[in-house]
């Protein structure tokens, strides 16, 4: 009885470690390194969350047509490392990033940088990393 509640939580263990690793890709598999996007917007949305800080901008097209769109960065830590915070960005606000373009072809980006208030600011993107 010991040893099978023992390879009963030595599997939970093992379950609950991988979930992390579940949960994240690698760029390769969402975004497409040959389709660059160049995007203004104002921001509509925060995400300030493991394993992506994602934050969505409404983006206006030559002919007026509104567009959200969701941008993945890297980890708050990551982040964190090459100068945000949590409040850097806020809903309102016009800011402009450059990335690449989900495979799929909808209207979420990896942004690999973000100008906010005049600002270049890296979004610790995981393209050009070997996972």
């Amino acid at each position: 009885m010991k040893s099978r509640m023992l390879a009963v939580v030595a599997g939970l263990v093992v379950l609950a470690s991988a979930m992390p690793v579940l949960a994240h890709h690698s760029f390769a598999a969402e975004f497409d390194a040959t389709k660059p996007v160049n995007l203004t917007g104002v921001v509509t949305k925060v995400e300030w969350m493991n394993p992506h800080t994602y934050f969505y901008i409404d983006v206006k097209d030559e002919s007026g047509k509104v567009t959200n769109w969701a941008c993945e960065m890297g980890s708050p830590n990551g982040l964190t490392r090459q100068g945000w915070t949590r409040n850097t960005l806020h809903v309102g606000m016009v800011v402009s990033m450059d990335g690449t373009q989900a495979k799929d072809g909808t209207k979420r980006a990896n942004a690999r940088n973000v100008l906010v208030d005049g600002k270049k600011l890296g979004a610790a993107s995981s393209e050009g990393v070997n996972p």
